[in-house]
């Protein structure tokens, strides 16, 4: 597996969102990507980093940026974890 480096290109994924809905990065051509990894929904330092994307989400929306958060939880703990919060982007 090859390490990312800032400016190359991610592989595309899919994953399923906490809808149960099915993501797929290359959705997102032509976009700018902020993607995001942590470890655990509702931890303390997650939960931080979380609200604080979701605060900063209008002005990554005026750059053409999505803001996409993954971890290894289910979409069901995303579901709870955005409900609980009001996160506003993507969990994956």
């Amino acid at each position: 597996m090859q390490k990312l480096e800032i400016g190359m290109k991610a592989p595309v994924f899919r994953a399923l969102d906490s809808q149960n809905t099915e993501f797929s990065l290359a959705d997102f051509r032509g976009k700018y990507v902020v993607v995001y990894f942590y470890p655990k929904d509702n931890t303390p330092g997650c939960t931080l980093e979380a609200q604080d994307f979701s605060m900063l989400l209008d002005e990554f929306s005026a750059l053409d940026c999505v803001v996409i958060g993954i971890s290894p939880d289910s979409p069901k703990s995303h579901n709870n974890f955005v409900t609980k919060y009001g996160l506003r982007h993507v969990l994956l």
